[in-house]
């Protein structure tokens, strides 16, 4: 499907995230009007949307504030074409310590987002889900009808808000489409994901240190993740439904590292268990694949293999350790 969004205006909250700044940089290939909703904070800071083109940040509208105060959401949403709801607490680890935390952001924020998409008639609300809602595979590949399982506080808080989604369709047929991206990765990912973090310490440490190698991901690229944001929730065959973006083949976290290694050239580098890194055991999820048909239908297809989105992830990482801690553990 050829989505037309030259001139549109187009709101992305959670913009200055991972994901959020890459779907950022993909409206404005495709001419959209961007304004990018980033949480405010005293410092001016746009998280990652400092590493777009200089050219690139002067055509995004920047609005700095909070999903949980629905007042500001209300004027954000105001004379929008598109919403792209992004904004949300991701850190697993983190929802052990703060859930309270996650109920607020990830379900009041995601409510105070569709009120006032409904409030305000906004034509396409696109809202973010994760494969973390179905916790471990009962069946793979996982279609959009297996079951959803709170394995964390944080995919509890998932499950909340995407119920919310359904819930505003059902009830007063706001026009929405929740994506649900398997395992994203690329550039300006944070440390609390395994990629950047066996990135990092292979390229600064002598050894890897991490928590369970034996979980199975299916890991998409950042890049095709924001094209699947763009191809999937405007696709109007979809109102109403729930789409996985993922690739449809699983690697476990063992064999992503060795692969990870091997491309920097030290492959006999050692691999570490770090107790502090595991999730309790009936919380980690072990299997997720997805089946991605509902999305082929949509016109999206994943174009970077594996091997190209790591090579990518570590030429930034390279570029930019600085930023990074390779000495923490971050949750």
């Amino acid at each position: 499907m050829a989505v037309i969004l030259k001139g549109k205006k187009v709101l992305v909250t959670g913009a200055g995230g991972f994901i959020g700044s890459h779907l950022v940089e993909a409206l404005l290939e495709k001419g959209a009007d961007v304004r990018a909703f980033v949480k405010y904070n005293g410092r001016g800071d746009w998280g990652m949307l400092s590493d777009l083109p200089a050219e690139s940040q002067k055509s995004i509208e920047v609005i700095a504030g909070d999903v949980r105060d629905p007042f500001f959401v209300r004027k954000a949403v105001r004379g929008c074409d598109y919403v792209f709801h992004l904004a949300a607490l991701i850190g697993i680890p983190y929802s052990y310590v703060a859930p309270n935390d996650y109920v607020a952001v990830n379900i009041q924020g995601t409510v105070n987002v569709l009120q006032a998409c409904l409030d305000e008639n906004t034509p396409r609300l696109v809202h973010t889900s994760t494969s973390e809602t179905y916790g471990t595979a009962q069946d793979v590949p996982i279609d959009e009808k297996h079951p959803m399982q709170g394995q964390s506080p944080y995919s509890a808080s998932k499950i909340g808000a995407d119920k919310m989604v359904e819930s505003y369709y059902r009830s007063f047929g706001l026009p929405v489409v929740t994506v649900r991206p398997f395992n994203t990765f690329g550039p300006r990912q944070s440390a609390r994901a395994f990629i950047p973090t066996a990135i990092i310490q292979a390229i600064t440490q002598d050894k890897i240190q991490m928590g369970s190698l034996e979980p199975i991901r299916d890991l998409t690229f950042v890049k095709d993740t924001a094209a699947g944001f763009i191809e999937v929730g405007l696709c109007d065959k979809v109102v109403g439904k729930v789409v996985n973006l993922g690739v449809g083949e699983g690697y476990t976290v063992g064999a992503v590292i060795r692969k990870i290694l091997q491309l920097l050239g030290k492959e006999d580098m050692s691999i570490e268990l770090d107790s502090s890194r595991i999730r309790p055991e009936n919380s980690e999820v072990m299997r997720l694949i997805s089946n991605n048909s509902l999305a082929r239908e949509c016109g999206w297809f994943p174009n970077y293999s594996l091997e190209q989105g790591l090579n990518e992830t570590i030429e930034w990482i390279k570029k930019n350790i600085h930023i990074y801690r390779p000495d923490d553990y971050t949750v």
